[in-house]
């Protein structure tokens, strides 16, 4: 493999293809993971190539220990290493109910999901990245990382998806934890916060966030877009960091700003 290689989760559409696309702008080679939408991620792999890179798509639920052992074997098997893991597959609750009457079956799905998932395959990705040497970015394990895609849930309190909230916030800490342990061996890891991004998942409060924009509920006044994580995910892929990590990018427009 001549290409720098990056293993994308829930990238088939969203702000995961968003960043797909734009590693293929710099000519990486991408996994594409997918957990059941496959026309999705044939299309994002077209996309990728369309970019100047190359892909290929591996269906798996990151929730699942033996799906993320398949996901890492399946890379491993094309790419013979991973340069660079980003942690963006989540979901949201399928219902938003308030925190007094939200039952443990959505907590368990999101938290699943959301953060149980990242986490193992963190685990899993970075034994990897310790042995394997890259001839792309530096040898054992060097200039190797880890991105997390969370969200401005991980500290805005929603009382409606309570769920989503928390899994949000323990990939604030999995980021620190990961950063803290790594970097002896030259992995550095991030975590992006994207603010109201349009995709499928925001499809469905479009009005709220319509109005919330207009009412200037964050300083830049527009809906984000998925090519504005793609294009954070592509700088730092780059390697425009090196002296940085644990660090948490905020992406949402400065919604994070304290204002009077």
């Amino acid at each position: 493999m001549t290409r720098p290689v990056a293993l994308v989760t829930g990238a088939g559409r969203g702000i995961g293809r968003g960043i797909a696309i734009e590693l293929g702008k710099l000519g990486w080679f991408v996994v594409v993971n997918y957990a059941g939408n496959v026309q999705a991620a044939d299309e994002c792999v077209a996309l990728v190539r369309e970019a100047g890179g190359d892909a290929i798509a591996v269906r798996a639920d990151v929730s699942l220990a033996e799906d993320r052992e398949r996901l890492v074997n399946e890379t491993l098997a094309v790419a013979d290493r991973i340069d660079l893991l980003v942690n963006n597959a989540g979901v949201a609750p399928s219902v938003r109910a308030d925190v007094l009457d939200a039952s443990e079956e959505s907590f368990d799905r999101l938290i699943a999901i959301n953060l149980k998932g990242p986490y193992f395959l963190t685990q899993r990705v970075a034994k990897e990245m310790i042995q394997r040497s890259s001839p792309i970015i530096g040898g054992g394990g060097g200039n190797a990382q880890i991105i997390t895609v969370s969200s401005i849930s991980a500290f805005t309190a929603s009382v409606n998806r309570g769920d989503y909230c928390i899994s949000k916030a323990g990939l604030g800490m999995a980021t620190a934890l990961w950063a803290a342990r790594l970097a002896e061996f030259g992995i550095r890891v991030y975590e992006l916060r994207p603010g109201v991004i349009a995709t499928d998942m925001t499809a469905g409060v479009k009005d709220k966030y319509d109005s919330a924009i207009e009412g200037g509920a964050w300083p830049i006044r527009r809906w984000g877009l998925p090519e504005d994580i793609g294009r954070a995910v592509a700088a730092l892929a780059r390697g425009d960091f090196p002296f940085s990590t644990g660090e948490v990018i905020n992406i949402d427009g400065g919604f994070h700003l304290r204002t009077l």
